[in-house]
């Protein structure tokens, strides 16, 4: 019965989610954000640096002071302008999958973006500033309209290339000229139609398609993904996509990146100018305390116990394959070699544990116990303990997940040690029955 459920939901949910997987839009944006990975790699880095707990105590003020300014443009020229390289990587990566040109489009979405940007600056005071861009419309308050122009501009650019609307050199015009005048007029007619939308918006409606947008979308979704619900829903499809074999990491994130990485972003600009975090899901959330505990499904413990209390031969040369890469949050191994995916014995654990875990941290964060992180992107290689505390720049940071470890380990026991006496059986019997072929082969000589 329980064999039958399993096919008829496998047979809703995997379609579904090979269709997602595989959508153009859902991966150009996965590899957009892919392409910011590293340079944002490197804000963090300098921000953690900035941020040591112990540097007061081994310099001075004034040498503390001097050394954050010197280095403080790191932060603001990468993970404060991620939406460029964002809007950038869309265009490009988008117009590569229509097998355009694909440097092009990623200028062109660029191009359309800054022309729906206002270069405007309300300081403090009320004064407003002309000809400068404000640093938040190039990080997380412009990060949907900038993903939308860049989808809209690559889009229009790839359709007016198809319809050969463009210049054709002669054969011995060398390539980049050649490239550049077939570009001419999609560029023309694609920054044109943003030129209009931006005079409809700013004259007509009075208002900037920055704003506009924030409201009307970004800040809604933003909202509803800050929530502990959506949270607790984004997970479950993670777990039940990975039972069935499929990346539920990948599926789920490519919906869910822009709403995450937006809070990230909101986070480490408000820790980096007065201290403090507004949001306790972002994208660190996330990555720290579910992957960054052994993996997808936060499998660590289940390595563990795997090696220290499983009797069953096969579970233990699982653990001792596993535990290696599981250490650096890669855990294929397990999820495979136990198996994890289709595995009826084990979808009850495999699903609840990160959802009690997320429960516990959430509420943690939540009542002051421990601090939320910081939006310091911590590469996801990085091992348990030693994340946490680089997430939220706090020692409870790291303490908290080897508390979730333990719940993990608590709720999956059960679990295992039902699998484990079903292999013992299985292997005394196999061994029982060799035994006998071998006696009776003796017999026989």
């Amino acid at each position: 019965m329980k064999q039958t459920a399993l096919d008829k939901f496998s047979q809703i949910l995997v379609p579904i989610a090979g269709r997602l997987n595989n959508n153009r839009y859902l991966s150009v944006l996965r590899d957009a954000f892919m392409l910011s990975f590293p340079i944002t790699i490197f804000g963090s880095i300098v921000v953690v640096l900035m941020n040591l707990p112990f540097l007061d105590l081994i310099m001075s003020a004034g040498s503390l002071e001097a050394f954050r300014h010197a280095v403080g443009n790191a932060p603001q020229a990468t993970m404060g302008i991620m939406t460029v390289f964002i809007v950038f990587g869309i265009g490009y990566y988008l117009s590569k999958s229509y097998e355009v040109e694909g440097v092009f489009g990623g200028a062109i979405a660029l191009a359309s973006f800054m022309l729906l940007t206002p270069f405007l600056l309300t300081t403090d005071s009320g004064e407003t500033v002309a000809n400068v861009i404000p640093l938040d419309r190039l990080g997380a308050k412009g990060m949907f309209v900038g993903m939308i122009t860049a989808f809209a501009s690559a889009e229009i650019y790839r359709w007016i290339v198809h319809k050969e609307l463009t210049i054709r050199m002669p054969a011995g015009v060398p390539p980049a000229v050649a490239r550049s005048f077939t570009a001419l007029i999609p560029v023309v007619i694609t920054l044109t139609v943003f030129l209009l939308i931006n005079i409809v918006v700013t004259q007509v409606l009075q208002t900037n398609l920055h704003d506009l947008i924030y409201k009307a979308v970004q800040e809604p979704l933003v909202g509803l993904g800050s929530g502990l619900v959506a949270t607790l829903i984004a997970i479950f499809f993670i777990q039940i996509l990975w039972f069935f074999g499929l990346h539920g990491q990948i599926i789920v994130n490519s919906v869910m990146d822009p709403i995450w990485n937006t809070l990230s972003l909101e986070n480490l600009n408000t820790y980096t100018q007065t201290g403090t975090v507004p949001h306790i899901i972002s994208k660190q959330f996330i990555e720290t305390y579910t992957v960054g505990m052994g993996g997808t499904g936060m499998t660590l413990a289940v390595v563990f116990s795997l090696l220290w209390f499983m009797r069953s031969r096969q579970m233990k040369q699982v653990g001792k394959l596993a535990i290696g890469p599981g250490l650096f949050n890669v855990n294929e191994p397990v999820i495979f070699g136990l198996p994890i995916v289709m595995n009826p014995l084990i979808l009850v654990p495999w699903i609840l544990s990160p959802m009690v875990v997320t429960i516990v941290t959430y509420y943690a964060m939540s009542i002051g116990l421990v601090p939320p992180p910081t939006g310091v992107a911590v590469p996801w290689t990085v091992p348990i303990f030693i994340n946490g505390i680089m997430a939220t720049n706090s020692l409870a940071g790291g303490i908290l997940q080897l508390v979730n470890l333990v719940i993990v380990f608590l709720i999956w026991f059960p679990f295992l040690k039902v699998i484990d006496r079903m292999n013992v059986k299985n292997e005394s019997s196999e061994a029982q029955a060799g035994a006998m072929a071998q006696s009776g082969q003796s017999i026989a000589q």
